[in-house]
């Protein structure tokens, strides 16, 4: 049996609560208990609604009675989350013609004309449902627009206009809600995040003359800026000849506070506007939010007719938090869980401007968040060509390799047609801070004419400029505008009061000396992850690097690895310098060796040319280097137990930087082993080294302390971690591959279908974008309880690009992990999800 309808008036007792009201209903009973002047307000509860959306009407007279007689009203929606939006506001229901008689006496006929023409209109095509076009405002005057309107009525709806403000009510109140449960306006809300059986809310509420006689008009106010968060009183006011439609219309208005530029309400209704700045600061203290209030001025008089949360740039969100707290209106912890860690996000890039026009050539995976405008260029040369002559430029590449990194330095921000979020250009795209769009296989990709075709048709050649939007994805032609980054003191402010509470460490992927600068900026708690080969691709090491390969003996190998050693013992000495003693843990040497050579024919002859060898040999030798697939070949640890001087230098460079640094403050290095999949790999390794370290604390008379761990990559090392932990002083999780691994799935080739697989619900998410707490969740789980029982100190990490997502740091402080790691510029995102974790459940 359906339940009898529930009609409440707002008062400071009656039983409203978001989740049976709505928040605009709740909001509206607070501000009738701060005993603002609040008109009379009847709320609809949402099973109320779903009753009158399936034909069970409520009594129209037990609404009115509620309203002196006579009165006119407003309808409004009031949903769970206001973000989830809802129909339209309707103005004016209860106009009739013996309304529209009265009024025009007191208004004046022509004022009286428009507010019942408004009404006739909206009502015609928001509750009657007729053509739109038939209603349109015409040039002729208000009462003659009226009379065709009415007419129009007539003859479409085939009876008179309803002069019932019940028949009116009731009407309104239906297509509402009916509207609410429709399929477009379920699927909009259930994009924002609304479950599919979200309630509405409706809110009947007494309007104010804002067109009234006398001094009467409309408006907003806030008491912030919504760009910056900054204090500034901001909004819009309609006078009387305009009302609240104008507003609504977003009709040129008077401006609040003096200015130069026009009137001000503070100029022309004095004591009006000190009494709503009054009401504002009331309403920010007691609802501890910035709100902005809406009113209207009735003669003279301010009536408060709603307060909504202030609509905010990501960075006025983090500004506002924290004035909030600095005021003492909330606790800091309460401030820091009201910023969404990701948004932090925006505030560290360049973003295409909110009102910029977005001329949209295709979209692709959002993989690194930023925007950058160049032209663009098909090759790693073109881009450091161009950023030699200092003209911006963009990277497009079918598929990023390591070969591509100087180019990728050099270029303001990559496109790929191919890849994921764990592809090449993702993650280090992210670890540059470079924004980043991969897998924009609408585009047709034409490399060697080089140019891209896009859907429609047109035609981006080199030469030609694009923006790419690296956290929306799009691919936008010209260069709209762009705004910049935004660290100022209330970002580093609220992040300090993160790190105070957090529990969970964070370090940072840094590759390189400028990649350890970023981290330190960011305050990562240390390095989690450096990958060395990403610092044999410059010009001078890469050609010894290649020699060593071509080497046909290990005595011809070693001597070109002992080229590369001081070069090494750099790279780790300014690492160690920037990071002033917070730990850096180090990963040995991992792709395989072809990622070293030239892929094509010109490249071969090149490096004959730089080697002094015939063709064939460097030809041969790439063949015979050449596997049906690298990422499962002789790749990692392998590399390093086939091929030991490589590992060997690398240690000794280690441990040359660390003895080095020891004059000053005391470092040790955290060496780790890439892609292992048992223990014997690791004790072949672990001997090798230790032998390294004891050469070096005797030749150069100084003692160090080193620990050695393994990255956990593979599922049979996590499957067998209990005894390769007995090896280790750490257990590093590289989430990224051994996602890969776990599913069976290319990262790099996952997004072409990966959005059909979501879509349909095979995954619930991209699981190279969250952690997959089932599958891969379940094996660090395993590996982290056989690890402690093998090593109970043992220290667990996660180095995977997972370690910067607020779900996988979640996950890990609920699996006991020590740290989490990602790249530098999402160091502060990952410090303030942890803080979140841990004071959500002191926050009241």
């Amino acid at each position: 049996m359906p339940q009898a309808p529930s009609i409440t008036l707002v008062t400071p007792t009656a039983p409203i609560a978001t989740a049976t009201h709505g928040g605009r209903a709740k909001c509206l009973q607070r501000l009738v208990r701060l005993e603002l002047p609040v008109p009379t307000t009847v709320a609809l509860s949402f099973d109320t609604v779903l009753g009158i959306a399936n034909g069970v009407m409520p009594d129209p007279s037990v609404i009115l009675s509620q309203f002196e007689p006579g009165a006119l009203l407003c309808v409004r929606p009031s949903s769970e989350d206001p973000d989830w939006g809802g129909p339209g506001a309707i103005l004016n229901v209860g106009m009739t013609e013996e309304k529209h008689a009265q009024l025009a006496e007191t208004f004046g006929a022509e004022t009286a004309a428009r507010m019942y023409l408004r009404f006739v209109q909206t009502y015609a095509v928001h509750v009657a449902r007729l053509d739109p076009d038939m209603f349109e405002d015409a040039e002729s005057p208000p009462a003659e627009a009226l009379y065709d309107a009415l007419r129009a009525y007539e003859d479409e709806y085939e009876e008179p206009f309803p002069q019932d403000p019940g028949t009116q009510l009731i009407g309104v109140l239906r297509s509402m809600a009916r509207a609410w449960q429709g399929t477009t306006a379920r699927l909009l809300r259930q994009a924002k995040g609304a479950p599919a059986d979200a309630g509405l809310g409706l809110i009947v509420q007494h309007m104010a003359q804002s067109a009234g006689p006398g001094d009467s008009g409309a408006g907003v106010m806030q008491l912030v800026n919504s760009d910056t968060g900054l204090p500034q009183i901001t909004g819009r006011y309609a006078g009387r000849a305009q009302g609240r439609e104008a507003l609504n219309a977003g009709a040129d208005v008077l401006y609040l506070e003096k200015d130069p530029r026009g009137p001000s309400l503070a100029e022309q209704l004095p004591d009006a506007f000190d009494a709503l700045k009054r009401y504002s600061v009331l309403m920010r203290q007691r609802l501890r939010e910035e709100m902005q209030c809406e009113f209207a001025i009735e003669n003279g008089r301010v009536a408060i007719l709603d307060g909504v949360r202030v609509q905010r740039s990501n960075r006025a969100a983090v500004r506002i938090a924290v004035q909030l707290a600095e005021d003492g209106v909330i606790a800091r912890e309460e401030a820091i869980c009201r910023v969404e860690p990701r948004a932090l996000s925006e505030l560290l890039h360049r973003q295409v401007a909110p009102n910029a026009p977005r001329d949209v050539l295709g979209r692709g995976v959002a993989a690194s968040p930023g925007a950058a405008s160049g032209v663009i260029v098909f090759t790693a040369a073109a881009a450091q060509a161009r950023a030699a002559q200092g003209e911006p430029c963009i990277l497009v590449r079918r598929e990023t390799s390591p070969e591509d990194i100087r180019g990728m330095h050099a270029a303001s921000a990559v496109l790929t047609e191919r890849g994921g979020m764990s592809s090449h250009a993702a993650v280090i795209g992210r670890g540059l801070g470079l924004p980043c769009v991969v897998g924009a296989s609408s585009i047709r990709f034409q490399t060697r004419r080089r140019q891209l075709i896009a859907p429609d048709g047109r035609v981006i050649r080199e030469g030609d400029t694009v923006t790419l939007d690296g956290s929306t994805g799009d691919v936008l032609a010209g260069a709209p505008r762009l705004i910049e980054p935004a660290l100022d003191d209330a970002f580093q402010t609220l992040l300090g009061w993160a790190d105070d509470v957090r529990d969970v460490a964070v370090r940072a992927n840094a590759d390189t000396p400028e990649d350890a600068k970023t981290a330190r900026a960011f305050k990562a708690d240390g390095i989690g992850l450096c990958r060395t080969e990403h610092m044999f691709f410059e010009d001078d090491r890469l050609t010894v690097m290649r020699e060593m390969i071509f080497a046909g003996s290990s005595e011809d190998r070693r001597a070109s690895l002992e080229r590369l050693l001081p070069m090494q013992r750099e790279d780790f000495t300014r690492l160690f310098k920037i990071m002033a003693g917070k730990p850096v843990c180090i990963r040995l040497l991992d792709p395989p060796l072809h990622e070293f050579l030239p892929s094509d024919r010109a490249g071969h002859q090149a490096l004959a040319e730089a080697l002094d060898l015939p063709l064939s040999d460097i030809t041969r030798r790439v063949e015979a280097l050449t596997e049906y697939n690298p990422m499962l070949g002789m790749r990692g640890v392998r590399l390093g137990i086939a091929v030991p001087e490589i590992y060997e230098m690398q240690a000794r460079a280690i441990f040359e930087a660390t003895a080095a640094a020891n004059v000053g403050a005391a470092v040790v290095p955290e060496i780790m082993i890439p892609l292992v999949t048992a223990k014997r790999e690791v004790e072949l390794v672990k001997t090798r080294i230790d032998a390294v370290a004891a050469e070096v604390r005797t030749r150069m008379g100084v003692d160090f302390d080193y620990s050695l761990g393994v990255m956990v990559e593979t599922p049979r090392a996590a499957l067998r971690a209990e005894e390769i932990a007995q090896h280790c002083a750490f257990l590093s999780f590289g989430t990224n591959d051994l996602t890969q691994m776990t599913y069976g799935l290319s990262r790099d080739d996952a997004g072409r279908f990966m959005s059909a697989y979501v879509q349909q619900g095979v995954f619930p998410e991209d699981p190279f974008h969250t952690l997959d707490r089932d599958g891969v969740g379940e094996l660090l789980t395993m590996a982290a309880e056989r690890g402690r029982r093998a090593a109970p100190d043992i220290t667990l990490s996660i180095c995977g690009e997972h370690g910067g997502s607020p779900e996988s740091i979640a996950f890990a402080r609920d699996a006991g992990f020590h740290y989490v790691s990602c790249s530098p510029f999402r160091v502060p995102v990952a410090r303030l999800a942890a803080a979140q974790l841990a004071v959500t459940p002191n926050i009241r």
